[in-house]
């Protein structure tokens, strides 16, 4: 299937959107925060989001749409195309004057992520592709090189606060997940991966770009990323990359036994083997179960009352469980 018309409309939007960030940046910003600080949110994400909003449901009336900006409403459920939209991905950069921040506009089907563009205005690069139609940036196709080495791109956050203590061989930090992703896709980067749980809205784009330039997104217990689910937040940390590096890395994360949170935790989900038998009997139906383990380490567990978000158990190493905490708060699952 082509996707031209779908592409044109998205990269004037995204330029267009870009380029309102912009002059919000020069005229000075007021920062609010959503669940912390690390979860800050200005009037340039709504503005950015009402814009890309309004050219796609003028443009695609029939599909669906999510926005980390807008209110979800259960009726993109019934669309079998839906737009995903992170007007700034890494809002945290745009308010402290990083350039590494972008406008993220994806399109899945049937839940899987089909079409991306990527735009990081303050760098102008405008990253755009759809499945079986390959990747460009700034308007020429990319190829993909195998590179001497493989280069790991990871969260600054998380590496400041933990895989700085890792070995783990090229490893660069930076700050959007979907300009990483777009850059893997335009062969700048290799891999990647997260400990923390992310959003579709965060990885939607990114992974179309992937995906067309013959890479692959996954959640870490290596299940498929399946789209607009209900709940839009992914439970667990993502791994993703072109096949040879995606291999080695998973290979690296084993053997040094690194880290993801599952949020939500089922009886059905891998990581529920990490409980103890006692547990899994005791907590099977609970809808706040989360946990961050390693391989089949259980390294902490909080249990969350789904009805008031109080915190009905703690327990595990403190590091660990100060991670998981900030994640169930951010998650919205969490009273505090």
């Amino acid at each position: 299937m082509s996707y031209v018309l779908e592409l044109e409309t998205v990269t004037r939007l995204a330029l267009e959107a870009g380029a309102l960030l912009l002059r919000h940046r020069a005229a000075g910003l007021t920062v609010e925060h959503k669940t912390s600080a690390d979860d800050p949110v200005t009037a340039a994400d709504r503005e950015a989001s009402a814009l890309i909003v309004a050219g796609l449901r003028s443009a695609f009336p029939a599909d669906g749409l999510l926005s980390e900006e807008e209110v979800d409403s259960p009726e993109r459920l019934n669309h079998g195309r839906v737009w995903i939209i992170d007007p700034i991905d890494g809002t945290r950069e745009f308010t402290t004057g990083s350039p590494d921040f972008c406008v993220s506009i994806g399109l899945a089907v049937r839940g899987e992520a089909v079409l991306g563009v990527v735009y990081a205005p303050a760098t102008d690069e405008l990253f755009s592709g759809a499945v079986g139609e390959g990747v460009q940036k700034n308007g020429v196709a990319v190829t993909q090189a195998r590179p001497a080495a493989f280069r790991l791109s990871v969260s600054d956050t998380e590496h400041g606060r933990e895989l700085h203590r890792h070995d783990i061989p090229g490893m660069f930090p930076s700050g959007s997940i979907a300009l990483k992703l777009a850059r893997m896709a335009a062969g700048e980067a290799d891999v990647t991966f997260s400990m923390s749980p992310r959003s579709e809205w965060d990885i939607c784009a990114g992974d179309a770009l992937l995906r067309s330039a013959g890479g692959e997104l996954r959640r870490r217990d290596g299940r498929p990323i399946v789209y607009n689910s209900p709940r839009p937040s992914l439970e667990q940390g993502i791994i993703g990359g072109t096949p040879a590096a995606l291999a080695w890395l998973e290979g690296e994360l084993l053997a040094r036994k690194l880290p993801t949170a599952h949020l939500g935790l089922t009886p059905q989900d891998p990581a529920w083997a990490v409980l103890s038998e006692a547990d899994q009997e005791a907590l099977a139906g609970h809808s706040g179960v989360c946990v961050r383990y390693a391989g089949s380490d259980l390294l902490a567990l909080l249990v969350v009352d789904p009805q008031t978000r109080a915190v009905q158990r703690a327990e595990g190493d403190a590091f660990h469980l100060e991670r998981l905490t900030r994640d169930v708060v951010r998650a919205g699952l969490d009273r505090g």
